[in-house]
């Protein structure tokens, strides 16, 4: 076998099996992008792979750093649309440049900041996280379709609507006077979770989503916000705003994914949503989680249709 012998491209010695998904992960990126009127350079992990052939030893692995570094790299001249669009160029030149491969998937994960607060004067950059996929695939003629998702992840805070009811039982029986018509509406203490929620839209016949819009519908379906600056005044604002709103992870869910039609109306009825939600758990020692995947067109169905 000469030096010069591609050991990548020589027939698997056993299993001779296609492999769905074959690349490198934790790569980060700086990545410019230039959207609604300003500029933002995001710190950008990268998960890019190939499908490999049953005939085909190995993927070309150093092509992957090498797309990403040219593609990335060239934001800091040229910015990108989106984290979206930047994903989709390189899951289509991952195909250009592994010839042997019908498919290339790029995921990709972003620090994101923006300015919030529990009032005006407490406003700062509070982090959260956005995502991005993108899928190539190469028809039998060549022809090479892409498919592409967007979408962002927040932490906040629920408050555990069943121990709230429990504990309001069990406090009647000590103070009675709580059964009082005017205290029917006060909050009841519970046990509270760090909850973080994900909303993924997958965009693959168009369409356009704001990073902010998406953040914004994840918050507003939890019980409360939180915040990196909070006084002791402003910690009992989020406590009680929490626990006036208790949600289990599944009304998170569904609270999150109702809102959708009414805050993206222009999306169409083809376009997808992923929503996952993870409630770490305070007095248990699991966390509790729920996941749905639906359609505009479904959410906008009249219930029970």
């Amino acid at each position: 076998m000469s030096a010069g012998t591609d050991i990548h491209a020589l027939a698997p010695a056993r299993g001779q099996l296609k492999l769905r998904s074959v690349g490198v992960s934790g790569i980060r990126k700086p990545l410019t992008v230039h959207r609604r009127g300003a500029t933002h350079t995001l710190a950008v992990t990268f998960e890019v792979a190939v499908d490999l052939p049953s005939d085909r030893k190995g993927s070309d692995l150093s092509r992957n750093a090498e797309i990403l570094a040219e593609i990335v790299d060239e934001t800091a001249t040229r910015p990108a649309e989106s984290l979206e669009n930047a994903c989709s160029s390189i899951a289509a030149e991952l195909l250009r440049r592994h010839a042997y491969a019908s498919e290339a998937s790029v995921r990709a994960s972003a620090e994101y900041f923006l300015r919030q607060g529990v009032s005006e004067s407490k406003r700062s950059f509070e982090d959260y996280t956005l995502l991005a996929e993108a899928r190539a695939t190469r028809a039998a003629g060549g022809a090479v379709a892409l498919a592409r998702a967007v979408g962002a992840e927040a932490v906040g805070m629920t408050a555990c609507p069943c121990a709230m009811e429990t504990c309001r039982e069990r406090l009647l029986r000590e103070y009675p006077r709580l059964d009082d018509p005017s205290l029917r509406d006060l909050p009841m203490i519970t046990h509270n979770q760090r909850n973080r929620t994900r909303l993924v839209f997958e965009l693959d016949g168009g369409g356009e989503v704001e990073a902010e819009e998406v953040i914004a519908a994840i918050e507003a379906a939890q019980s409360s916000p939180t915040y990196a600056i909070l006084k002791r005044g402003d910690e009992a604002q989020v406590v009680l705003a929490a626990h006036r709103n208790p949600k289990f992870v599944e009304d998170v869910l569904r609270d999150l994914l109702a809102s959708l039609p009414g805050r993206f109306p222009r999306l169409e009825d083809a376009v997808a949503v992923r929503a996952s939600t993870v409630s770490e758990e305070s007095i248990h020692k699991y966390n509790v989680e729920a996941s749905h995947r639906v359609t505009f067109g479904e959410l906008r169905r009249p219930a029970g249709r």
